[in-house]
């Protein structure tokens, strides 16, 4: 057996050990790069860490440290409790109001599973409450994180442009984030349509609820869902401080905008004019708006560190390590052979697609992409195939079918739904799963890659 075959089961035996087992994908990652750089390829410590993602490395921890800040001090808190304000009795806008909190808290960047951690619960308090379907809502939020989760500065983003960089693939930031929010925006659509979004009823009562779902919703940890190994971390959602009037009376704390969280509000726009107008690194820049927030409100971000999403930061890492093995010893050129000696390019491309969705399902989405689109290299030098595409529908593929109940975001929704038949809700996030990895590589295909974009 080549050495090139058994670095490729060697990653097959990782992703199918993380998902049944629960273990870090990353760190089964840098075992197996260990394993198979010293004694399949001869290599020395020096060319494994080669393909450590130092870069990757300082924007997971930075764009994170400064969220869990943002979370640690209420702002995000107040951003929910703003955007549900803005109902105002009309039930029908409860789905999109959710899509659209968790597609902006993903794109200013939150980890997808932690944005889905903070809506859920208030969106499926808010389902149960007003007769809205769990899966209508479910899907709203999980397809709401996936829509915003490919911006520049999000975690998605910045994970697989840094990939096409390291890879020398022409990129375009701006197309890849289009392309996930027009793919996902349509599935909301659809699925609005499809589960009584239309037939939904204003409910002026609705404005008086919003403090208390809020509240109690922000207050309350995230379930932690013991499901798949995809595993972005999910911190519990840290309570806006309540304080007390004279009378003793609890004081709703939520709708005021303190100094922490307009400084918190201004570091987020702040960072996203230091990336998309000045270009300067998301990484360093967040890490240095953390530390600013940090000096100025101890008491408010002294856990913040403790929530870095640490087993993304393993995961991502610990993969691309893998993968950088696999380049080193020529893995990577003879998989993209084998792809392009099928001798026919486009069906090539959309077996890529359904693989990143089929796995993704069931494990790490960053995990899949990080192994995916080095493995394409060599099939996209050819020309034949349009990179900005190909990687687009590669990394929607592998994403947007995380409403699996398998994924972290799917068992998020499950745990988060009050008062259902959890087996039958699971049943149907199965099948809408299955629907979603059967269909959408399919159309990614049609409309990203056979025009031939990039």
């Amino acid at each position: 057996m080549s050495a090139e075959l058994i670095s490729i089961l060697v990653l097959v035996v990782v992703f199918v050990i993380a998902t049944t087992r629960s273990i870090n994908m990353g760190a089964l990652a840098f075992a197996a790069a260990y394993g198979v750089g010293e004694l399949v390829a001869d290599l020395d410590a020096d060319k494994i860490f080669a393909g450590f993602p130092g870069d990757l490395f300082v924007v997971l921890v930075g764009v994170t440290y400064l969220f869990a800040i943002a979370r640690a001090n209420g702002t995000t808190d107040w951003l929910v409790h703003a955007s549900i304000r803005l109902v105002r009795g009309r039930v029908v806008l409860i789905p999109w109001v959710m899509f659209v909190l968790t597609g902006a808290l993903t794109a200013i960047g939150a980890v997808s599973p932690a944005a889905v951690a903070i809506v859920a619960p208030i969106a499926l308090s808010f389902a149960a409450r007003y007769q809205i379907s769990p899966l209508l809502m479910g899907a709203m939020v999980v397809h709401g994180a996936q829509g915003g989760g490919f911006s520049p500065i999000s975690i998605y983003g910045t994970i697989v442009n840094g990939i096409v960089e390291r890879e020398k693939l022409p990129g375009n930031e701006i197309a890849l984030f289009l392309a996930s929010l027009v793919v996902n925006l349509v599935i909301a659509a659809v699925v609005f349509v499809l589960f009584g979004g239309l037939k939904l009823r204003n409910d002026e009562s609705v404005t008086e609820t919003v403090s208390v779902s809020a509240s109690s919703s922000a207050s309350s940890s995230a379930p932690s869902p013991a499901s798949s190994s995809a595993s972005s971390s999910v911190p519990a959602s840290s309570s806006a401080s309540a304080g007390a009037d004279e009378k003793g009376e609890p004081e709703d704390d939520t709708t005021r905008l303190n100094p922490a969280r307009m400084a918190t509000l201004a570091a987020l726009v702040a960072l996203v004019v230091a990336v998309l107008a000045f270009d300067l690194d998301a990484g360093l820049t967040s890490i240095t708006l953390a530390v600013l927030l940090s000096t100025c409100w101890p008491e408010d971000s002294r856990n913040a560190v403790t929530q870095i999403a640490w087993p993304t930061v393993l995961l991502i890492c610990g993969v691309l390590t893998y993968v950088g093995v696999l380049d080193e010893m020529g893995t990577i050129d003879w998989a993209g052979e084998g792809v392009s000696d099928i001798g026919v390019p486009l069906l090539s491309a959309v077996l890529l697609c359904y693989i990143g969705a089929l796995v993704s399902a069931f494990a790490s989405s960053v995990g899949i992409m990080g192994a995916l689109i080095p493995l394409a290299v060599p099939f996209l030098a050819q020309g034949e195939i349009g990179a900005v595409g190909m990687v687009a529908a590669l990394a929607v593929s592998a994403t947007v079918v995380d409403v699996s109940p398998f994924s972290t975001n799917g068992a998020l929704v499950l745990a988060a739904a009050p008062g259902v038949d959890r087996e039958r809700f699971f049943r149907q996030l199965m099948m809408y799963g299955g629907i979603v990895v059967a269909v959408v590589p399919a159309v990614v295909w049609l409309a990203l890659v056979v025009p031939g974009w990039g």
